[in-house]
């Protein structure tokens, strides 16, 4: 679990929104992204279990995630299992591009009701099947004006780069001192909307994948909450 020494008692903050655009980042922002490693390895673990007959490899590479493993749970996993010379590429396919079984967490169902007649976007990471699979599932395509999924975008233009909040600028026809980006991840998610002029809040959930430490002042957050129910929309 991340480490939020650094920062100041998230629970304790409450910031008022006035900004007519809300955008919103997706994975441990609107739900734990720790959910969706669970379905994956419960995918790929059914796929094991039908075509080998094994067991109990989602409950390893949960076990591993848990123990802050990352790029390696799959591989990993699999040696623990005495399955080393099994092709880990279409088990890492099959977790990407299954449909997942996530919920939104429930400060963001709440959120996402009162934003209201507000104009909302996500902008999220990641591989592009992969992201909308999880938008998908959420029931975010219905509730949100504009997903930008950087993965359909050119190589090299995910966050930071400036490409998805010129888009949705765009998209919303407004300045940027009317957009507030929420997201989770201080190494990319706010430097570059702070240097545009947005307001940036960073959530801090509790089981929480990535420890979101900012790497300078430029790239921490405007404010930091421990819950979107700390948003006050003005």
């Amino acid at each position: 679990m991340a480490d939020a020494a650094a920062y100041p008692d998230p629970e304790e903050r409450r910031v008022t929104l006035s900004h007519p655009v809300v955008v919103l980042d997706l994975d441990d922002t609107l739900y734990l992204e720790r959910d969706f490693a669970r379905s994956g390895f419960a995918a790929v673990g059914r796929h094991l279990e039908e075509t080998r007959g094994v067991s109990g490899y989602a409950e390893h590479c949960t076990r591993l995630l848990d123990e802050g493993h990352r790029g390696t749970v799959f591989d990993a996993a699999l040696a623990a299992m005495g399955l080393a010379e099994v092709d880990v590429a279409p088990l890492v396919a099959l977790y990407r591009g299954h449909a997942p079984e996530i919920a939104l967490a429930p400060d963001a169902l709440r959120l996402l009701g009162r934003i209201g007649a507000r104009a909302s976007a996500i902008i999220t990471d990641g591989p592009a099947q992969t992201q909308g699979n999880k938008v998908s599932a959420l029931g975010l395509y219905e509730r949100i004006g504009k997903v930008i999924l950087t993965g359909l975008l050119p190589e090299g233009c995910g966050k930071p780069h400036a490409m998805a909040y010129e888009m949705v600028e765009q998209w919303s026809g407004l300045p940027p001192a009317a957009h507030v980006y929420i997201a989770d991840n201080a190494a990319k998610d706010f430097v570059t909307p702070r240097a545009r002029g947005w307001t940036t809040v960073q959530i801090l959930r509790e089981g929480r994948i990535h420890a979101c430490t900012p790497t300078s002042a430029a790239h921490a957050a405007d404010h930091v909450v421990g819950t979107l129910d700390a948003l006050l929309l003005d």
